[in-house]
């Protein structure tokens, strides 16, 4: 038995398996609090929420490198310590939105929504949930935080989308975050939405600067690829 190749395989298994727990972790989180701050379950448009990030999370798991979803789930060193700061200030907004949405649909805040509006939003929301799994089916060191993956032979992305923008995972989060509310149907998660996206558009400049000046190809790329989330204006 060639025990080499077993300990690998089963590091894998566990990275896994823990990933596994890490995704129905957040998700039972969000649902938490989203039924919890509403007052009920029958809420369609946060079934429908949730149905959809569940859908994308099983397509993800069929169609992503078993590598990059085990990668995602353990800790990593030389992470930028802005980064730390600024993935810890998103978590604040984010479980804010999820609850303003919820007390929105108790208390009625923001009046009735038009169902063909919600709809879009949803189909937005599936938009950006697929830019965001084509940037990671593309980009094999497509990672949850910002670092040079020298244990991994970090190399420039140029594949897919990357070919139109240089940080097109980003442009997909910022149209899943602005879809939610509308989707969860309160004008004031808007609120929260906005200082996510802030949130995304300063990690997006940082990580570039950062990329161009430690990871060998990124300038030549950056000059070919000109634009970082929106082609013809950043």
């Amino acid at each position: 038995m060639n025990t080499d190749k077993i300990q690998p395989t089963m590091e894998l298994d566990r990275a896994l398996q823990k990933r596994a727990i890490q995704i129905g972790a957040a998700l039972l989180v969000v649902a938490t609090i989203l039924f919890a701050s509403a007052g009920r379950v029958d809420w369609v448009w946060a079934w429908a929420y949730l149905g959809t990030s569940v859908a994308f999370i099983f397509v993800n798991a069929f169609i992503m490198p078993r590598e990059l979803i085990a990668e995602r789930a353990q800790p990593k060193e030389n992470v930028k310590k802005w980064d730390k700061v600024i993935t810890t200030l998103t978590i604040f907004p984010t479980l804010a939105m999820l609850f303003i949405a919820g007390f929105d649909q108790r208390f009625n805040w923001s009046g009735a929504f038009e169902p063909l509006l919600q709809m879009v939003a949803l189909a937005g929301m599936m938009l950006g949930q697929g830019l965001t799994t084509w940037a990671m089916t593309s980009n094999k060191f497509f990672s949850t935080v910002v670092r040079i993956q020298t244990d991994r032979g970090h190399q420039v992305a140029m594949a897919g989308p990357y070919h139109y923008v240089r940080h097109p995972g980003y442009v997909g989060f910022i149209i899943v975050n602005l879809m939610t509310p509308i989707i969860l149907g309160s004008w004031w998660a808007m609120i929260c939405a906005a200082l996510i996206i802030g949130l995304f558009v300063a990690r997006a400049a940082l990580e570039d600067q950062a990329l161009q000046n430690e990871l060998s190809g990124y300038k030549e790329y950056a000059a070919h690829v000109r634009y970082r989330l929106l082609p013809g204006v950043w």
